[in-house]
């Protein structure tokens, strides 16, 4: 394939210069349009503006420029059909090979709460996705190119004669994925919302960020996709790849940790948590969290919301983890956790984003808005005689936190600051106590003095009655059941406290 002809407009003008002094060097013509000109010119770089070609002038304030069959029919005639390259020749034509094109910041602009509708309709392009479009329907005899970072590639390919067909497809994929998502973002800023703020049609577009070894299972396929133009909010510092259960276990252990104010450690494995515990010293709050259930952290995730100390790494080497997630490491802690081969090690930049949980289902997409924890606040009420004590106040607190990620029907036993006992996935909420029962005694801690988090209702008193006898002497829950006032009598019965929340926390 031979570049002879090639149109460059472009917004965002990152390298542009330095991409067509590259071209101008290997003989290719330029034509250029607006602002790209601009810049051109400036460089003294050579080229043609556009309406040299087609003869007709910039109008309505630049948004008809490139709409004209000088330039689409040069763009989109088949060199190989005789036909077509005798109506060019006809019509004095002349081809364009190559496009370089990148479009309008529309989605930051719709993102800015500065700018009006007109301003954000202004940033609409039309003549720069028709440009890449027709150029990547037309990729066996065209090169669209839609990104800067792409420029050198194109330019080593023209210099070592590799534009092949393939090389082509590639970037005519690239040209269609770059104008879905534009278009994306514009239905989805022109669409309402129904009465609940969703969309009546769901747009979305999402990038594969990495292959994956395998799924849940060895026998599944799988792979990790971001939104486009999106990055992961994480770096791995040390370890093999993230497999699919990583990813899902170490969104777990992120979110857990960013629900807490002081320094935190969280064991998650299978999404859930086994054990979590803040205090002052990061090593006490871990073997804290531990003692909830020492066997269960074995292969899980450790997540930290607070940088990870050489002494915690030291306490962390000794129990095999599959993944330890925070937002920085020490770098004698590195080089402590460096020795374990098949640890992972990873920072998190950022919170993962987005207000919206999707998940498939039926063949479709359930979508909700992210459950998120509602601290202490006046919708709380105490709903038996005996109010908690401070004590117990800051375990109801702590212990609200840790349930909402436990799996329904899910029951925290906590003290103040830990854990120490979590009853989860089982079909009855009494079932649930008696599980965070059981392993508190298998595993250490007594229950004597405890609180207790339910994610929804106890239906009927025998849960809490259950979680009294074990030691509990105060109940969050959200209240709502239809026997509220049965369990508050047997709670007052008890002299325990119990405090409504108002609020489920249910975790399919």
């Amino acid at each position: 394939m031979q570049i002879k002809n090639a149109l460059i407009s472009v917004y965002d003008k990152t390298k542009v210069t330095d991409f067509a002094r590259d071209l101008v060097r290997l003989d290719v013509n330029i034509i250029s349009t607006g602002g790209t000109s601009k810049a051109l010119s400036q460089e003294n770089i050579p080229h043609r503006q556009a309406e040299e070609i087609t003869n007709f002038p910039e109008i309505l304030d630049g948004r008809v420029k490139t709409l004209h069959p000088h330039i689409h029919a040069g763009i989109l005639f088949r060199r190989n059909l005789e036909d077509d390259k005798k109506c060019l020749t006809d019509l004095g034509i002349d081809s364009i090979d190559l496009i370089a094109v990148n479009l309008y910041p529309f989605a930051r602009t719709a993102a800015d709460p500065n700018a009006s509708h007109e301003d954000v309709l202004e940033m609409i392009d039309i003549g720069g996705p028709s440009m890449l479009r027709a150029a990547a329907k037309n990729y066996p005899f065209v090169l669209p190119i839609c990104i800067p970072s792409r420029y050198a590639d194109v330019i080593k390919a023209i210099e070592e004669n590799a534009l092949d067909e393939d090389f082509r497809r590639q970037f005519a994929a690239e040209a269609f994925h770059h104008t879905t998502e534009y278009d994306r973002a514009v239905a989805a800023y022109l669409t309402g919302g129904d009465s609940q703020g969703f969309p009546e049609d769901l747009i979305m577009h999402f990038h594969q960020q990495q292959s994956l070894r395998y799924g849940e299972n060895p026998h599944q396929k799988a792979a990790f996709y971001l939104p486009t133009r999106k990055s992961a909010p994480y770096q791995q510092l040390w370890g093999k790849e993230l497999s699919f259960n990583n990813l899902l276990d170490l969104e777990a252990a992120a979110g857990m940790a960013a629900d807490f104010d002081n320094p935190c450690v969280i064991l998650v494995k299978h999404t859930v948590p086994c054990g979590a515990a803040v205090h002052s010293d990061p090593v006490q709050a871990y073997k804290n969290a531990f003692a909830t259930d020492t066997s269960s952290p074995f292969g899980g995730i450790v997540g930290l919301n607070h940088p990870l100390s050489r002494e915690l790494a030291q306490e962390l080497s000794g129990v095999f983890y599959e993944v330890v997630v925070a937002p920085a490491f020490d770098e004698d802690a590195l080089e402590i956790l460096r020795k374990k081969k098949n640890l992972r090690l990873i920072k998190l930049t950022e919170l993962p984003s987005g207000s919206e949980d999707i998940r498939s289902a039926m063949g479709g997409l359930l979508v909700q808005e992210k459950d998120g924890v509602t601290p202490r606040n006046e919708s709380w009420t105490v709903a038996t005689k005996r109010q908690p004590t401070e004590r117990e106040w800051a375990g109801l607190e702590f212990a609200w936190k840790v349930c909402r990620w436990a799996k329904s029907n899910s029951v925290v036993f906590a003290s103040a600051d830990c854990t120490l006992g979590i009853g989860l996935g089982q079909t009855s909420r009494v079932d649930s106590v008696e599980l965070a029962v059981a392993r508190a005694k298998k595993y250490g801690p007594h229950l004597k003095g405890s609180v207790l988090a339910s994610d929804a209702f106890f239906p009927f008193p025998d849960g809490a009655e259950a979680a009294v006898k074990a030691g509990a002497t105060a109940i969050i829950q959200p209240g709502g059941s239809m026997r509220d006032k049965d369990v508050i009598e047997a709670c007052d019965k008890l002299n325990v406290a119990m405090v409504f929340t108002g609020e489920r926390h249910f975790r399919h």
